[in-house]
């Protein structure tokens, strides 16, 4: 059994750690009178074995799925986390593989939206260079992919005091696009992956076109997790006034590598509604309430205020 870290309304608090017996019947008994949708943002901690990810993500979505969910977030590289760069591009597979094949008949089966955060996806041009993306994966309640979102910031990072060495654009072409929010029995949700965290003028250009929330599925290092995950997606939250849901990897993957878990679902006034904590596998369950999103912007109109694009752009003139 996987533990519930937090089972929260919109604009709540997280419950006490409780025993997850606990947790699921208040869960239960409020599923009963609470009519906004419940989104499942999940924590794994993804090995190069394919089919054990499988299995522990498969018992992840089902169980929140039973739970009331009506969409599940996995993390960037819920298929696999590779403990080298060949490992890592001989398990990738092209949108047509197994695994895919695999999510689209589970979503069919328990009629649930998937947000798969991060898929290894063989290159257009695999054959001769050998290069994938880091693709999101947006599967709808028919087994159908809906979207596709192709990582467009790599990460290319060396930190040599906090032990961080990663260079992401060794095997991995940055995607050339954003994509559209997608309309989900949630509401719009805007696609990221991970390192585009970073960078607001994505979540902003989402925000622009309709996204009402932001997912970022990650796999974040221990170092900057602890240094910056939480701030980063509470402000992508206050500056666009949208829910964020993060997705995460948690834990130790191989001896190479681990991540900083925490995932988390942060509300549009910024306040986290929920946290899988930074030890082990698990769900958050939110209820999503659009009236959260429509009335933070309405008392506090930010994007009525915000200048034409030239403005921003007249420093570079003087």
């Amino acid at each position: 059994m996987f533990r519930i870290r937090g089972i929260v309304a919109s604009g709540g608090k997280c419950s006490a750690f409780l025993p997850v017996w606990k947790q699921l019947t208040r869960l239960q008994s409020r599923m009963s009178t609470v009519s906004h949708p419940v989104a499942a943002v999940c924590q794994v901690t993804a090995t190069p074995d394919k089919q054990a990810n499988f299995s522990t993500c498969k018992r992840l979505v089902e169980d929140a799925r039973e739970r009331g969910a009506c969409m599940v977030f996995l993390p960037e590289g819920f298929d696999y986390i590779g403990s080298s760069r060949e490992e890592t591009l001989t398990l990738a597979e092209s949108l047509e593989g197994d695994t895919v094949s695999q999510y689209t008949r589970l979503a069919r089966k328990l009629k649930v939206w998937l947000s798969l955060g991060g898929f290894h996806e063989q290159g257009h041009n695999w054959e001769t260079d050998r290069r994938i993306y880091n693709s999101h994966i947006i599967i709808n309640d028919k087994g159908e992919v809906v979207s596709v979102y192709r990582k467009s910031h790599l990460f290319d990072v060396e930190i040599p005091e906090r032990g961080v060495f990663l260079k992401e654009s060794a095997f991995t072409i940055p995607g050339p696009s954003l994509v559209s929010p997608v309309q989900t029995p949630i509401g719009k949700v805007g696609l990221g992956i991970c390192y585009d965290l970073r960078f607001p003028e994505l979540s902003l250009a989402l925000q622009t076109h309709g996204a009402e929330i932001l997912t970022y599925p990650s796999a974040f290092t221990v170092p900057t997790g602890a240094a910056h995950w939480e701030v980063l997606l509470r402000a992508r939250a206050v500056e666009t006034q949208c829910f964020v849901l993060a997705a995460a990897q948690v834990g130790r993957h191989h001896e190479k590598r681990s991540s900083y878990g925490h995932a988390l679902a942060v509300d549009p006034w910024g306040v986290v509604l929920g946290d899988c904590g930074g030890e082990e596998p698990g769900i958050v369950l939110v209820e999503i309430d659009q009236e959260k999103v429509s009335s933070t912007r309405k008392n506090m109109p930010v994007q009525q205020h915000r200048r034409d694009t030239g403005f921003y752009h007249t420093l570079g003139k003087t």
